[in-house]
């Protein structure tokens, strides 16, 4: 269940007030391993930047999935690569588990694919200084190196022994393969066989600069107007013989929408709209066309658009009350809404903050600060689709700028202070 406003801020307030304790002599040394070895992870970065993995690249994501499958199966996880069937029209994901008895059953998410496709002038790799550019360094190749980093301290002190962690790294996350039901299907079984998920989107800083914890996710889901109307000479607009037409219809109910559906965290954005006498749209939904003449009534109207709620209660509220804005017909005309789903919600609720509470401690531990929530509002869609099924935290990656644009980079630093947190985090997590 959901957070309400007063038990999230409760939470937060007991979050921030636990004591600090050191670090164990264990986690010394797991500490100690991640910094011996941060300019090798930030090889292994520049080897998997290095080579395009634009989501319709198929050969790329492979090529990128067999740099890290290497690593896994030096770490002694059993890997596979879980190809997608043809109609999918996706490259596929990696998959690396490992089985024991011990703490908690873990899942950790990554992610291959990046929005830069075999042919973008976006360089692959370029340092400058204590910063890194390039395609994908912080989403999120970057925080896939933090996973196999992490693992890898662990391992060198022998703290994988007997534990329970699957790594699903997807090929197609900027773009998922349709249908959902299929290109998700194996991490949402992994999903089910877990106890908690940790997701390593970018780390995202608050307005202070401190770095925060992703515990709640907007969904991710769309909406399709369509509005008729009688097609007649403009000069009778308004009579009731002739009515308003599809684009005044149109026009009422996106604005309506504006002024009833406001809520926190809610967001709804009509992305394509075409009103005429004739209409098209295209199959992708992106692009269409419109015919129509000034002294002509509109006939027909299409709005296409976006919607972003963080828990299905709030869907469900947006849901009726657009409805019921839509059943308002303005005279000679008539309309419907569909509505499609695309990601889930990651609600925040309690469970998420308790798992978060345990990374900012491993955080303050380790001396590097504490961790705050990020609002959860304040984040789109991602890696969530085994959200409503288990206690989930993401934006456990890499720190950069500028992501999906040709200005995308990384704080180069942020690899390692990423890396001791998700390492502390796992040992205790594992216990």
């Amino acid at each position: 269940m959901a957070l309400k406003p007063f038990a999230f801020a409760a939470l937060v307030l007991a979050m921030s007030s636990a004591g600090a304790a050191a670090l164990s002599p264990v986690e010394q040394k797991i500490v100690a391993e991640v910094k011996a070895h941060s300019e090798q992870g930030l090889q292994l970065l520049e080897r998997s930047v290095n080579i395009n993995s634009g989501t319709m690249n198929h050969e790329g994501v492979r090529e990128v999935g067999k740099v890290f499958r290497e690593q896994f199966d030096q770490l002694g996880f059993t890997t596979r690569w879980i190809d997608m069937p043809p109609a999918v029209k996706r490259a596929g994901h990696l998959l690396a588990t490992r089985e024991g008895k011990q703490g908690k059953r873990l899942l950790l998410i990554g992610h291959l694919d990046t929005v830069f496709e075999k042919d973008s002038p976006v360089q692959l790799w370029k340092r400058d200084g204590a910063r890194v550019r390039g395609q994908g360094v912080n989403d999120m190749k970057g925080g896939d190196v933090i996973i196999v980093e992490a693992l890898r301290a662990l391992q060198r002190v022998g703290a994988l022994d007997n534990t329970t962690i699957t790594v699903m790294f997807s090929g197609d996350e900027e773009s998922a393969g349709d249908p959902i039901e299929i290109s998700r299907a194996d991490m949402v079984a992994a999903a089910k066989r877990s106890d908690i998920a940790l997701a390593f989107e970018a780390t995202v800083r608050d307005k202070s600069g401190k770095d925060t914890g992703t515990i709640g996710r907007r969904a991710s889901s769309s909406w399709d107007l369509e509005v008729k109307g009688k097609q007649g000479h403009s000069s009778g607009i308004f009579t009731e013989s002739a009515g308003y037409g599809a684009v005044y219809e149109a026009a009422r109910i996106v604005d309506g929408f504006r002024q009833q559906v406001i809520e926190p965290d809610l967001t709804f954005s009509p992305g394509l709209i075409l009103g005429g006498t004739d209409v098209s749209l295209e199959a992708s939904g992106t692009k269409g066309q419109a015919a129509g003449k000034g002294n002509v009534i509109a006939r027909t109207a299409t709005v296409h658009g976006d919607l972003r709620y963080l828990s299905y209660e709030q869907r469900d509220r947006a849901h009726a009350k657009m409805k019921a804005i839509v059943a308002q017909n303005l005279p000679g005309t008539s309309a419907s809404i569909s509505f499609h789903e695309s990601y889930p919600p990651m609600s925040p609720t309690a469970g998420n903050l308790a798992i978060l509470k345990t990374y900012s401690q491993a955080s303050s531990d380790a001396g590097l600060g504490e961790i705050p929530p990020l609002p959860p509002g304040q984040r789109g869609a991602g890696v969530q689709f085994v959200a409503p099924l288990l206690d989930s935290l993401d934006g456990l990656g890499a720190t950069g700028n500028g992501s999906h644009s040709p200005d995308e980079d990384l704080e180069i630093a942020s690899i390692e202070r990423a890396t001791i947190r998700t390492a502390i985090l796992l040992y205790r997590l594992t216990r």
